[in-house]
């Protein structure tokens, strides 16, 4: 079964052991390695079975998709970042670099703010453009939050503040999706083999690097630990009662502010029931 993911760290990192069979599986895994606003695009067309997504995109696809409770990205401390050359007073009409339209950064962004102009750019884009004054601004994801320093840049704001300050909750950033088509004992087995692979990944560290170097746009082994251990934590095995709040309170401000459907399918795979 095809599963897609990014190129980053926290990515692989939790699907080495899942790619490479190092856990059981029902079925045979097929790795497709993308960018992330790549594999929104993509599931906006349901063409991948299995899928890492934004958050923001995968509010427009929830008659087709649910989410899987471990795998995914939500935290404190690991929101987007907006960066320019220097301070800037307001982002009205501003160009503004930015990951993709369906990113979960994107829609934070329009939730802060509105009346700026958006410069669609891959992620790995971004800070060159703005150190070459395509764009006066950025909103950086992924590695560059740990090293838009050496590139000259400053910090206008960190979305995840903002957001953890109005909420009061972790910051929903990508989720592991399967296609609802799949069948409920099909997405719990899924769901399990990703627990099992971060798992894994925990116990054996060392034994993913060369993987996840592989991949990386940051080669350097403290960018590539500061990522993993930003991203990477207790919601990643469950998303748990917390993260569900904090996603359903995402889609619901998005929903009424017009920038997200609303829909009536349930968001996560429920938990599995304990039988005594």
């Amino acid at each position: 079964m095809e599963l897609g993911y990014s190129f980053c760290p926290n990515d692989t990192f939790i699907f080495y052991a899942l790619a490479h069979a190092k856990v059981q599986a029902p079925f045979a895994v097929q790795e497709t390695l993308e960018d992330v606003e790549t594999l929104n695009r993509w599931a906006k067309e349901g063409r991948l079975p299995l899928t890492k997504i934004s958050y923001a995109a995968y509010g427009r696809i929830r008659e087709h998709y649910v989410a899987l409770r471990s795998g995914g990205a939500l935290g404190r401390g690991v929101g987007p970042l907006l960066v320019a050359r220097q301070p800037l007073d307001t982002l009205e009409r501003r160009r503004i670099a930015i990951p993709g339209q369906n990113t979960t950064a994107f829609l934070l962004l329009s939730l802060y703010t509105q009346g700026f102009i958006p410069v669609e750019l891959r992620y790995d884009q971004i800070m060159p453009a703005v150190e070459q004054g395509a764009v006066e601004a950025g909103l950086i994801i992924h590695e560059s939050r740990f090293t838009y320093p050496q590139h000259g840049l400053v910090k206008v704001m960190d979305l995840g503040e903002w957001w953890e300050g109005l909420t009061g909750l972790p910051l929903p950033l990508g989720a592991i999706l399967a296609r609802r088509d799949l069948g409920e004992a099909t997405i719990r087995a899924a769901d399990q083999a990703v627990r099992e692979s971060l798992e894994y990944a925990y116990a054996h560290p060392e034994e993913t690097v060369a993987y996840i170097k592989q991949h990386a746009l940051e080669l350097e082994d403290e960018v590539i630990w500061a990522h993993i251990h930003t991203y990477v934590n207790e919601f990643s095995l469950d998303v748990g009662q917390e993260g569900e709040r904090a996603v359903t309170e995402l889609f619901r401000r998005a929903e009424a502010k017009g920038l997200l459907p609303t829909s009536s399918q349930p968001i996560f795979l429920p938990p599995p029931v304990l039988r005594s």
